[in-house]
């Protein structure tokens, strides 16, 4: 029997995927589906169409669901499968993940919009107890009965509630409203940095994901409202749809990298001219995302860093994330995921440089300046005032004051060689 997972979009059948007889995944979108009026594409590279796609379609989106690196290994060892099963995986921890979708296993269906909501409120004590458990059971898999989450990245996470000031474990298919990023021991400071720099990204313009920082026992951690949920007047939450760059281009976790032959910022700028609904103002949203990353220090802003987030009426950039001043870290890489013009670290870059950039990804020369330049201003502007909206312990000030004052003087330094 060919076994199969059903993949729906806000409890209507979408496809399926499947294994086919070389045990390799292939996904098909239903007929159902594809006969629908205002039918979508569960991803810019699965474009509708009544044949079945192949693996090297197929993996890009749905393997892009998962967790990646050490997380997907903890998980495969938690589930007693091989990482490398994506298939397997997604039918163990495909329930909620980033976007509308739903992977469930066939002759399941998911839970229906009315159901009542059975989250239930995690004490200080047991948000730690579970803190404590993310490293062996990644996106608790295998440790809490019919709870299937997941999402993307290396580093770990997990998929909340948050109601009225409480954080709360989701009900089997129940829809999350936010993601728990807990601090990294291996790299100090990590969530005052990352909040710092969400809050600085918020403050100059860029529209970015909401962020609290909180401190709960010993641990420290960030509470990031998801932007692909919106919950209504009748406090149902709703699942929007959304990928990222990766998914959207093809290509999977393994190639995220320029380096590894993955996408670079050209492909990213004509990606979002192709598919948005407003491409100019959409391209300039991103051209502010990559000049700030780089003068905050981001080098690990890759492609499956950004994302499209699909509304109703329109198709946009969707709020950044994951914003981190990774030059903070010596063990982390010093140099851009994907290069400015040619240049690898923002002290290679002048103004040269940014006319090679401003034209690979065609937009005008003086007009990529004059941005770099007036983010710059607004990062040393804003960058001590974001600071004293974190509400830190005391004992974390000194380090939050070395962090924000490497960022600013990142800024200072660019604006002398733009000859600002």
């Amino acid at each position: 029997m060919t076994r199969r997972l059903i993949v729906w979009w806000n409890g209507a059948r979408v496809g399926q995927l499947a294994l086919n007889e070389y045990g390799e995944p292939e996904f098909t979108y239903t007929e159902d589906w594809l006969a629908t009026s205002n039918a979508r594409p569960v991803s810019v590279s699965l474009p509708l169409q009544p044949e079945p796609f192949d693996q090297r379609s197929t993996l890009p989106f749905f393997e892009g669901l998962l967790p990646e690196a050490s997380q997907r290994t903890a998980i495969a060892q938690a589930l007693g499968i091989s990482e490398r099963n994506e298939f397997r995986l997604l039918e163990e921890i495909g329930g909620e993940v980033a976007g509308a979708i739903e992977v469930w296993p066939g002759g399941i269906e998911p839970a229906s919009e009315g159901t009542p909501d059975r989250s239930r409120i995690l004490s200080d004590n047991k948000l730690v107890t579970l803190i404590d458990r993310l490293p062996t059971r990644p996106m608790l898999a295998g440790g809490e009965d019919g709870l299937r989450l997941s999402l993307a990245g290396a580093q770990s996470k997990l998929p909340v509630v948050y109601r009225d000031g409480e954080i709360a474990l989701p009900a089997p298919g129940q829809p999350t409203t936010h993601i728990l990023k807990p601090e990294i021991a291996r790299f100090e400071g990590i969530a005052e940095n990352e909040a710092f720099c969400m809050r600085l990204a918020r403050a100059i313009g860029l529209d970015v994901a909401d962020v609290q920082y909180r401190s709960v026992g010993d641990k420290r951690l960030l509470l990031i409202e998801r932007y692909d949920r919106l919950t209504g007047e009748d406090g149902k939450t709703i699942r929007l749809h959304q990928e990222d760059f990766c998914q959207a281009l093809g290509f999977t976790s393994a190639r995220k990298y320029a380096s590894d032959g993955g996408p670079v910022f050209r492909d990213c700028f004509v990606l979002v001219r192709r598919v948005t609904t407003r491409p100019g103002a959409e391209a300039l949203k991103l051209l502010d995302a990559a000049l700030f990353n780089a003068i905050i220090g981001n080098a690990d802003a890759h492609a499956k860093n950004f994302s499209l987030l699909y509304l109703p009426d329109r198709t946009q950039l969707a709020p950044l994330y994951d914003l981190l001043s990774t030059i903070a870290y010596p063990d982390l890489s010093q140099r851009f995921a994907m290069k400015i013009g040619r240049r690898r670290m923002l002290e290679e870059i002048y103004p040269t440089d940014l006319d090679k950039f401003a034209k690979n990804i065609k937009i005008r020369a003086p007009f990529v300046r004059r941005r770099m330049g007036e983010i710059a201003e607004a990062i040393i502007e804003q960058s001590g005032s974001v600071v004293s909206t974190l509400e830190l312990p005391p004992a974390r000030h000194t380090l939050m004051n070395n962090i924000c004052n490497t960022v600013a003087g990142r800024a200072r330094s660019l604006l002398e060689r733009l000859g600002a």
